[in-house]
């Protein structure tokens, strides 16, 4: 199974840039041919939501204070760069988890994915023009991904 992970909360601007990825990526590709879930919350779900999938992509904004809308792509067959350290506003950083998952053994066979660089995080604001530009150039980077692995 072929599984794509959007975090996020649709609640904190940019922070929803990955859940955006999600809807557009199911919107795009056919029934059965790829799985996508959004994760509101917690990133430690990634561990249960993963599961039995052999192929996973996530998609997360990140803050680092690097420009706003900038692309970040990873392959966890090495370590997370810096970019996937900060937690946002979610108790774990991805790289964290991604070690958490590897160190009990909980690792898919192949994870990659980007990390969307926000440039605001406030309650109630909606995707600046930055994060929604790089949504749509990660949807597009990742359809590629997709279409050559089924």
């Amino acid at each position: 199974m072929i599984l794509v992970i959007g975090i996020g909360n649709p609640d904190r601007g940019d922070d929803a840039a990955g859940l955006a990825v999600a809807r557009r990526i199911r919107e795009a590709t056919r029934p059965g041919e790829v799985t996508v879930r959004e994760l509101v919350g917690d990133q430690l779900a990634l561990l249960d939501t993963w599961t039995g999938a052999a192929q996973v992509y996530v998609v997360d904004a990140v803050r680092t204070g690097g420009r706003p809308g900038a692309v970040y792509q990873f392959d966890a067959a090495n370590m997370l760069t810096d970019e996937f350290r900060h937690p946002g506003t979610h108790t774990f950083s991805l790289a964290d988890v991604v070690e958490l998952a590897r160190a009990l053994g909980r690792m898919p066979r192949h994870l990659a994915g980007f990390g969307i660089e926000g440039a605001t995080f406030a309650i109630g604001a909606s995707l600046s023009p930055q994060a929604r530009a790089a949504v749509e150039h990660v949807t597009s980077l990742l359809l590629k991904e997709l279409k050559a692995d089924v």
